[in-house]
């Protein structure tokens, strides 16, 4: 969670740039770039710019494409001219320039590559963008006295919005599918003449909806109509959270604004798409994630700066699409760490848009069948309101979870004889039933049974995956490929053994154990493409499929109306991980799979595989106990500080030499210790990270952590601008970043 506000850190003072013109005999345009320097830098101009406008200037023997952040009467410095402007768009607004202004101060980024990374990639270049402009129609001086005989009733209805201004054809469409061959007619004899229009008027139309249960009426009226307010929307599985963001967005639609949801995966849009298309016919609708080309999400993405658009569905980038008349902000499957960038600028989307949500003064809803520990104690403290959805929509039970105890089983390619019965029974019934298992490949160790050797990755601290259709070995963190070695390159032993399961293994399992069903693997191998996963979706939903085999891309908000029976395998390891947040992490898993059985009418029933059946976790699903397990956790999490009761932050780096990250690290802690000591702080390591080596480099990292965020960031900021000339001995090799709020060990 993120603070209302959190104070600026000291800005550096411009550097100076090769030029012969001194900066007082014209007026500074303070420019920030796409380069990893925390810093504006002063150009000259001769004309005021506005704030958010895009220039061109050299720099470092370069021209890029920079963006104005702020003007000065002169510079104490030395500067030279900017080479132009990008007048192609308006300056970018000014809640969209303080939304990364936070973003950058909050996680400790330089600005320049905040806001590059805010715009999309159409938008970071100085190539030109051509503004969208809708063809418009408008009644000429003699068309004023031509209305249409009154039995042409659709000629009537378009003649009339005529008469009330500029017609945009992308409206009139909406109004009447022979709209464009009438106006073209009419443009023909004189009646109208072709005009542009900035933008259509907003049309609502709203499509069948169901009655709300009582407990989604509830919800609906918890949220704000307007001002802000944070609204937890707890509800379990096939509980109909869906349908409240629809009946939010419509009112939000019906007074004139625009509505932004976000959703953790790209596989979950085209079925929210859909959803919100059917029930929104007319109104102006876009997506935007990384699957969509550059140009095409640049336009959309202006399209909605420019009130042209108002609904906008997308993954966690879309956080940042500037939208004038924002009236709502909806966070779907809240909980998930998709909305986390783990790269770059390492910001939390669901954070953020609550933020946003405050500043800008709109309702922000955050649903789950499983929220986040975060969320949950924002909730406790009262800074969310909390409303729960106790029954399903449909007034199906919730599954039947059974809890397999596999410890003197023998299975079958990890399958106990009663997932393998279950299954049966789901063919038996002409019902689909989906295998859940959390590893890709085949196998995820190829072992000698002699000496213990198992193959690993040469550029990473992890074991090579065994893809059997392909014959080959592949590290899921690096991608690095090698061929299965015929005998153990350290003994000689021929016999080697492919260890533990995959989804390739389960598919190929249960293709000979039923060998007439109709048998899908959805995982990253299989569904690289939307497209690929939209056929298959089409496919369930037509009942052309028996048997889905998934991994967690199957656990997210995918509503199958057949699918009666679910078995998860191979689930105990996360309770051996280190990581804090594993029990959650599973639990949260678990309980979004099994929520995909039972949800049209059909009996649900859950075949839960372990080791440790008396386990609180696997206790607490098998009673669908998500508010007592998770108050649990909460309770011990503060108990033994660790977040959400504190917060905390990681100062990562990486280098090919084993020591240099570890040897940085301890240098940052030592000039921690001497230069800005604080007790409020506590500061862990170095240490190597979970996954000590990867792609060839060096892992490691320091924690620091503290009861308050302003005692952490006031560290924070005072340790990145010394960083950089602590890392300078070190040569371009070692990266160092800070991740605040951190997810990922």
């Amino acid at each position: 969670m993120l603070p209302a506000r959190l104070s600026a850190a000291p800005q550096p003072a411009a550097a100076p740039s090769e030029s012969t013109t001194p900066a007082a005999t014209s007026l500074i345009a303070q420019v920030v770039f796409d380069v990893p320097l925390d810093r504006h830098f002063d150009y000259q101009t001769t004309v005021p710019l506005a704030v958010g406008q895009r220039v061109r200037a050299g720099f470092a023997g370069r021209q890029l494409t920079g963006l104005v952040v702020g003007m000065a009467d002169s510079s104490p410095y030395v500067v030279r001219p900017l080479d132009g402007t990008v007048d192609d768009l308006p300056p970018l607004p000014a809640d969209w320039l303080a939304l990364v202004h936070f973003a950058s101060r909050y996680y400790h980024y330089p600005l320049g590559q905040t806001v590059f990374t805010a715009l999309p990639a159409g938008l970071r270049g100085a190539k030109p963008f051509a503004l969208p402009q809708d063809l418009g129609y408008q009644l000429t001086e003699a068309g004023l006295t031509q209305r249409p005989a009154a039995r042409a009733v659709r000629q009537c209805q378009l003649y009339d919005r005529l008469a009330q201004g500029v017609l945009p054809l992308s409206e009139a469409k909406t109004l009447w599918s022979g709209a464009r061959k009438q106006l073209g007619t009419w443009l023909a004899e004189g009646i109208v003449a072709e005009t542009h229009a900035a933008a259509p008027r907003p049309v609502l139309q709203v499509g069948e909806r169901p009655t709300l249960t009582e407990e989604q009426a509830i919800a609906v009226a918890a949220v704000p109509e307007a001002g802000f307010g944070a609204t937890l929307l707890d509800g379990v599985t096939g509980s109909g959270k869906t349908e409240v963001y629809l009946r939010l967005i419509e009112r939000c639609l019906a007074a004139g604004q625009q509505a932004l949801v976000l959703v953790p995966e790209i596989n979950l849009t085209p079925q929210l798409e859909a959803r919100f298309r059917a029930r929104f016919p007319a109104t102006a609708l876009c997506c935007l994630h990384s699957q969509i080309a550059e140009g095409q999400r640049a336009k959309a993405w202006v399209a909605a700066w420019q009130g042209q658009t108002q609904l906008v569905i997308g993954t966690r980038l879309a956080v940042f699409t500037p939208l004038p008349h924002l009236g709502l902000i909806v966070v779907d499957e809240e909980h998930d760490s998709s909305f986390k960038q783990q790269e770059g600028l390492r910001y939390s989307a669901r954070d953020l848009a609550v933020w946003r949500g405050r500043e800008m003064g709109v309702p922000v809803v955050l649903g789950s069948a499983t929220p986040s520990l975060e969320s949950l104690a924002a909730a406790v403290t009262g800074r969310y309101r909390k409303v729960q959805l106790t029954t399903r929509a449909t007034a199906a039970p919730m599954p039947t979870i059974h809890l397999v105890d596999i410890r003197r089983q023998v299975l079958r390619d990890g399958l106990s004889p009663a997932a393998l019965a279950a299954l049966s029974e789901g063919l038996a019934a002409q019902e689909t039933s989906l295998v859940f298992i959390n590893r890709r490949g085949w196998s995820p160790v190829v072992a000698c049974t002699d000496c213990g050797w198992m193959a690993a990755c040469p550029h990473c601290a992890a074991r090579l995956v065994l893809h059997q259709a392909r014959r080959r070995l592949q590290c899921h963190h690096c991608g690095h490929q090698a061929a299965i070695p015929h005998a153990c390159p350290s003994c000689g032993n021929p016999d080697l053994k492919p260890l533990g399961e995959g989804t390739q293994r389960i598919e190929s399992t249960l293709k000979r154990q039923f060998p007439t069903a109709r048998i899908v693997r959805i995982d990253r191998d299989s569904v690289s493409r939307r497209s690929t996963w939209e056929t298959v979706y089409q496919q369930v939903m037509a009942g052309e499929v028996d048997i889905l085999i998934g991994t967690q891309m199957m656990a997210k908000g995918h509503d199958f109306p057949s699918l009666s029976r679910v078995v998860a395998l191979n689930s105990d390891g996360a309770l051996y991980s280190p990581d804090f947040r594993a029990e959650e992490r599973l639990f949260a898993l678990l309980s979004q799979v099994a929520g995909r059985a039972g949800r049209a009418g059909i009996a649900g029933q859950v075949w839960l595989q372990t080791q440790f059946p008396d386990h609180p976790l696997y206790l607490a699903l098998s009673q669908h106990d998500t508010s007592g397990f998770m108050a649990r956790l909460l309770e011990t999490r503060t108990a033994e500080g660790y977040p959400p009761a504190v917060f905390q932050a990681l100062v990562r780096a990486d280098a090919p030499d084993d020591e240099a990250a570890m040897v940085f690290l301890r240098q940052v802690v030592a000039w921690l210790g001497t230069h800005h000591a604080n007790p409020e702080v506590m500061v862990l390591g170095p240490a190597p990270a979970m996954l000590a080596r990867l792609a060839g480099r060096s892992r490691a990292q320091i924690l620091l952590q503290a009861d308050q965020r302003p005692p952490l960031h006031g560290c924070l900021a005072a340790l990145t601008t010394a960083a950089p000339t602590l890392a300078k001995p070190f040569g371009k090799d070692l990266r160092w970043s800070v991740d605040v709020d951190p997810l990922d060990w």
